[in-house]
């Protein structure tokens, strides 16, 4: 039985070029002219275990082709909606930051510029980490076009201030996000077990008005409960540490800590987050696919992040 697309190549998840999504690739920024536009940060000298998120970027773009054989969109029976419609929503793929190795500042301000290019362009920043040290630049690109709220999906606080005289490693992101003046305040969720930031680190962020919630909270405050402590009708900046998941899915990551989130469990916040404010940026970090000899984690990160635009767009679309 015949469905549609039938003319024009087949053009399967395993042929031809890996880009998000098996979308246009735009490498010209000043071209730019879309409604997201994924770029990849291959950073990874901020970890303090395990590296290997630099190729985080390409597993996650080589997952994402399996989410590109479609018939114009992603049907959504419960929901009833085909998300991502190819007439609606244009997503490219702009490449990757160039990363200068052993050079953190070079790194952050190419990484910096790019998004702010993003953003000049009027194209929703995708970003594909890489650590999640990449989300300090990506934070400071939102300078002129905040106020932003930030929603942490990670095992760690990332709140430390300065360790040894690093204050841009992926022990800091939430801390760097925390002084900047157009970032409005921060919701961590996920934070478990033996944790990147000491007590007075967690101190330190409730003082400045972060809400930090674990896993066990979560899940007896429910879906609701937790979206009801983040503020509504803000523009949110979402930054997903792939170790919020628990590692029995997403084992391909430098540092695991059992006990987290499942699946729906994540995606229920986020879809319940579009209906309440406007998404105007996302990162998705350490990926370490040399962890994962299945692929699952970058599996799970693809799909993620390719039914999270679908939500975040179609809410756009309802509000229009």
């Amino acid at each position: 039985m015949a469905h549609g697309y039938e003319g024009g190549r087949l053009d399967l998840p395993f042929v031809g070029h890996c880009t998000f999504g098996k979308r246009p690739v735009c490498l010209d920024w000043d071209k730019l002219a879309a409604d997201v536009a994924v770029l990849g940060v291959p950073f990874d000298m901020g970890t303090q275990y395990r590296s290997g998120a630099r190729f985080g970027p390409r597993a996650i773009r080589e997952a994402s082709t399996l989410f590109s054989f479609g018939h114009g969109g992603a049907y959504d029976h419960e929901d009833d909606v085909t998300y991502l419609p190819l007439e609606k929503v244009r997503i490219v793929d702009v490449g990757d930051v160039d990363i200068v190795h052993t050079d953190t500042s070079r790194s952050h301000a190419n990484a910096e510029a790019a998004v702010r290019k993003i953003l000049e362009r009027g194209a929703l920043p995708v970003v594909l980490g890489g650590d999640h040290a990449v989300n300090i630049p990506c934070v400071r690109a939102f300078s002129a076009h905040g106020p932003i709220h930030i929603v942490q999906i990670d095992a760690h606080l990332d709140f430390v201030d300065v360790r040894h005289g690093v204050r841009e490693g992926h022990g800091n992101p939430m801390r760097r996000a925390a002084e900047q003046d157009h970032v409005t305040g921060l919701t961590q969720i996920g934070i478990r077990n033996v944790s990147s930031t000491a007590r007075e680190g967690y101190e330190d962020a409730r003082a400045r008005g972060s809400t930090i919630l674990s896993v066990r909270q979560a899940r007896k405050l429910g879906t609701e409960g937790v979206l009801d402590r983040i503020p509504h009708g803000a523009r949110y900046y979402v930054t997903i540490d792939i170790d919020g998941f628990d590692p029995s899915i997403a084992p391909g990551t430098g540092t695991p800590s059992h006990g987290g989130f499942q699946y729906y469990e994540v995606m229920e916040i986020l879809q319940g987050l579009t209906r309440r404010g406007d998404v105007v940026g996302v990162d998705l970090v350490e990926v370490a696919p040399a962890y994962d000899p299945a692929g699952v984690t970058s599996i799970l990160a693809a799909q993620v992040l390719m039914n999270f635009l679908g939500y975040i767009f179609e809410q756009r679309s309802q509000r229009s």
